[in-house]
């Protein structure tokens, strides 16, 4: 089997337009929640969302294609742009170097928008860039066309692990020699009225609306609920022997990878399926200790709770240091995966722990050490990210220091 290690890094969320800004405000403590603009939300119960506002679709993608991608897609060419540029393989074979994309729901606000052309205006009035537009693996697809890769060109679509699922289908793509390289690319964009109000009506928000800055509080006793992010993460995976011979900078090696199901209920979260996926993922990895754990960390009462239990069942009393980043850039469902890779490699890499910010109110359910409130410098050799989903799906990749 092929090593598997990182080479490029790209991320754009609610606290900036590329990995290194983005993750600075992130140990910073600063959160991107604030009142939704993308829409009018006074009729909604939740207003409130972690939004990317400092951003032009057109410095990225041609004017004349805007209007034929999901914005979606458009986070998902930031990301992968800045990581491309970053790993620095300006030359390469295509039938080499694939793709492995991701999103949970894909381009929600496409299939609202042109649903209510159909309702309001007849079908005719659909425009003919809708399907395109809407389909999570066009976010690969468009991708690849820019950047000319003809390797294989999977998309993964597991609700809020499909990013995990992402990387763990493109490292197992290098393992068995199908590429050389793979770029991952998670994205998501669903703050639109029906994205919003769909949410909401399960009960899964925050209503904080009055307070977005500790509406997303992840193990803190007070949370209420998730609040909706958008962005994209992406990285360069490459067969370790490649990127050697090459010469190129080496973030990270994926070192342990592990995927469950639950088949125990559509939405509320089962103890033993997280446990498994991170068992297998420890197995993997072979005699390692980790250092840092990037949590999936909601902010919702059912997955904190049962989240900090499987790590105590796993780990016993020696629980690494846990983090949830989401109170800073919201929950990205699809994309959190990703995003959450590359904050765990970044964390490892500067050797700074992120914060789980709005630590308020203890709870005797959620009693690890989650770097309550502010960053702490810590020598990190190993990471681990895991993310959960929606459906009973599980992932958790582990990242060691090369």
């Amino acid at each position: 089997m092929n090593r598997v290690v990182v080479t490029g890094i790209g991320m754009i969320n609610a606290l900036g337009n590329d990995a290194k800004s983005s993750f600075k405000a992130i140990c910073e403590g600063k959160t991107g929640v604030k009142k939704i603009t993308l829409f009018d939300p006074s009729e909604f119960p939740v207003q409130i969302a972690a939004e990317i506002s400092d951003f032009n679709p057109e410095s990225v993608v041609d004017p004349k294609d805007v209007k034929k991608l999901d914005r979606f897609i458009v986070l998902g060419h930031v990301a992968a742009d800045e990581a491309m540029k970053d790993c620095g393989l300006s030359e390469f074979d295509p039938d080499e170097f694939g793709i492995s994309s991701a999103a949970g729901i894909g381009g929600l606000p496409n299939i609202e928008k042109n649903s209510n052309i159909c309702l309001e205006r007849g079908p005719r009035r659909i425009s003919p860039f809708f399907v395109p537009s809407a389909l999570v693996n066009m976010l690969g697809g468009v991708i690849s066309i820019k950047h000319n890769l003809k390797g294989p060109n999977v998309a993964s679509v597991t609700a809020c692990a499909a990013g995990t699922h992402a990387i763990i289908e493109a490292a197992k793509t290098i393992m068995v020699g199908e590429a050389r390289a793979m770029l991952v690319v998670g994205a998501e964009s669903t703050i639109c009225p029906v994205g919003i109000g769909g949410f909401a009506a399960m009960k899964a928000l925050s209503t904080r609306n009055d307070d977005p800055e500790h509406a997303s509080r992840p193990f803190d006793g007070g949370r209420d609920g998730f609040v909706m992010g958008e962005g994209a993460g992406a990285l360069v995976l490459e067969d370790y022997e490649s990127a050697k011979a090459r010469g190129a900078k080496i973030y990270a090696e994926l070192i342990g990878f592990g995927e469950s199901g639950d088949a125990h209920h559509i939405t509320s979260p089962s103890l033993d399926g997280p446990v498994r996926a991170i068992k297998r993922a420890l197995k993997m990895a072979g005699d390692v200790k980790i250092d840092y754990i990037n949590a999936h960390g909601t902010s919702t009462p059912a997955n904190d709770k049962n989240e900090t239990a499987a790590l105590k069942e796993i780990f016993g009393s020696n629980v690494p240091l846990v983090s949830s980043t989401k109170g800073q850039t919201g929950h990205c469902l699809g994309a959190a995966g990703a995003i959450e890779a590359v904050i765990s490699i970044m964390a490892m890499s500067e050797g700074i722990v992120p914060p789980t910010i709005n630590q308020l109110e203890k709870d005797e359910d959620c009693d690890l050490d989650y770097v309550a409130n502010t960053a702490r410098k810590a020598e990190l050799n190993v990471v681990m990210s895991e993310n959960f989903g929606f459906g009973g799906t599980n992932g958790a990749v582990i990242f060691k220091r090369v």
